[in-house]
């Protein structure tokens, strides 16, 4: 089939691969449709590895995608051919300890799409997992589906970290990650958000199309423990780092209320110098996050009900056979492009 390869470092090519891949009586065939660019797509086109994950044959990108289904195996009995779907793209060993105990995601022996080995899904079909392939309500399009995969980021930060009515949250990175995980905590209650960046356009076009309960800051411009201090006097409840930036995450201890609660979803390049001490002295929480679990259907159900607008995010579409253009202006790192996204059939 016809497949957008990443061959080695900064060399992309589409080109015909052979994946062989056997429909099991639990799995579906599903003919992609739409397939987002993601920031970890770009890296390893770019730098070729992201930490021990490195590109040492061919791969084909992408993970977070639609389409529609061919054919089901013979235990699939809730989709059909013809529905429309996302699928969450790990594929883990049900029977690996941290599945068994609930964190699939933790299974280091999960195959995600588009993580080297793994081929991702910028290509004609694939076979998947029906258990991880979710029908889509009839108001989502296979666009807005797209987005599902990366706003479960959010929703699974909501849930582990317990969202109360009212919270506050400061959320550093405006990119898609930072900008669905900013909507994502409004919707499970937060009352305000603070957003930040150092790219003006990217925080005016979140305030045009989000309105006064995400708040915006421009990091290259303001203090951020100032500004935090100016909108939430005592602190916010949550601090959610989707930047990796080492000043971002250093400034976090300051701008928490005490018992307040540090997310890292950002991967750091550099070592962070952290306030040890701050920490201490306000008993500030820490949680790691890698992926998700469990949270796919309620991403697709906050953008079937409404309560997340994922459309004004999409900023440019491309025909697969645009694919490697598609990818050299998601590299450039524009600051009115957020997501990209490649229409595949």
């Amino acid at each position: 089939m016809k497949a957008l390869v990443l061959e080695e470092k900064d060399k992309l090519q589409i080109r015909d691969i052979v994946i062989e891949e056997e429909l099991g009586p639990n799995d579906v065939r599903i003919r992609i449709a739409n397939v987002g660019v993601c920031g970890s797509d770009v890296h390893y086109y770019k730098h070729g590895r992201i930490g021990d994950f490195i590109v040492n044959e061919p791969m084909v990108l992408g993970h977070e995608a639609s389409g529609v289904i061919a054919e089901v195996g013979s235990n699939v009995k809730h989709l059909k051919a013809g529905d429309r779907v996302a699928m969450e793209p790990g594929i883990f060993d049900p029977n690996s300890p941290e599945a068994m105990q609930g964190n699939y995601h933790l299974d280091p022996g999960i195959r995600f799409w588009a993580t080297p080995p793994i081929h991702g899904v910028l290509r004609e079909s694939v076979v998947h997992p029906a258990s991880l392939t979710f029908k889509l309500p009839d108001n989502v399009s296979l666009e807005e589906a797209v987005l599902a995969e990366p706003l479960t980021s959010g929703t699974h930060v909501a849930r582990k970290v317990g969202i109360a009515p009212g919270d506050t949250a400061v959320v550093t990175g405006a990119g898609t990650i930072g900008s669905l995980m900013a909507l994502a905590l409004l919707a499970s209650g937060c009352s305000r958000v603070i957003i930040t960046d150092v790219k003006q356009e990217k925080l005016d076009f979140l305030s045009e199309h989000y309105g006064d309960r995400l708040i915006t800051c421009n990091v290259a411009k303001a203090d951020l423990k100032e500004f935090v201090g100016q909108h939430f006097p005592n602190g916010a409840d949550l601090f959610v780092d989707c930047s990796g930036n080492a000043k971002a995450i250093a400034a976090a201890p300051h701008c928490l209320r005490p018992a307040g609660k540090l997310v890292f979803v950002g991967m750091p390049q550099d070592l962070v110098p952290m306030d040890i001490v701050a920490m201490q002295v306000k008993e500030i929480e820490t949680v790691g996050i890698f992926r998700y679990a469990n949270d796919y259907e309620r991403s697709i159900a906050l953008i079937a009900s409404g309560q997340i607008n994922v459309k004004p995010l999409i900023s440019r579409r491309y025909a697969f056979k645009d694919s490697i253009e598609a990818f050299d202006l998601a590299a450039s790192a524009q600051p009115d492009v957020i997501k990209v996204l490649i229409d595949v059939q």
